[in-house]
């Protein structure tokens, strides 16, 4: 499985329950890389999407402790075994977890690569992923050219469990 993640300089992720900023060239990578593919998140993560909807072109699997919860187009699951018993139909290279922070710090163990944006900032902050540089279980194995979206650096970074 993949994580997919955009992170400032501190590795936080988001803020009050928003991303920490929006930059297209990062969405447009994420639609390129998990269009056709499985996408896990969390029901918060799922309300931050348009109409609180699952991603078109996917198949989402919603990530919730609520029992009574059903998301139309999706498959609901409520625990890491559930998930990982969903997942077994599909190429783990197809599996994509892309948030909240629970949902990453849940699934990280369960993970081979993770892509990661790194934004050149620092923000406000009150999710965080873990911090992969300072792991020695992960190791970069890719660094993209360094892009700007008007004052905005960024680049990607693919990182692999080593």
């Amino acid at each position: 499985m993949k994580i997919i993640v955009a992170a400032d300089n501190n590795w936080a992720i988001g803020n009050k329950g928003e991303l920490l900023v929006s930059i297209p060239g990062d969405h447009k990578m994420f639609r390129m890389e998990t269009t056709g593919k499985v996408v896990v998140l969390g029901r918060k993560t799922l309300s931050t999407f348009p109409e609180g909807r699952p991603l078109k072109n996917r198949t989402n699997i919603i990530m919730s402790k609520d029992e009574s919860l059903t998301v139309k187009d999706a498959i609901v699951v409520h625990s890491v075994e559930e998930l990982l018993e969903a997942v077994k139909g599909y190429d783990t290279n197809d599996v994509y977890i892309i948030g909240g922070a629970s949902i990453y710090e849940q699934m990280l163990p369960y993970c081979d690569t993770a892509i990661v944006t790194k934004i050149n900032m620092e923000y406000a902050a009150d999710a965080y992923f873990p911090d992969l540089d300072k792991s020695e279980e992960w190791k970069i194995v890719s660094e993209g050219e360094e892009q700007t979206y008007f004052d905005l650096e960024y680049n990607f970074v693919t990182y692999k469990r080593v």
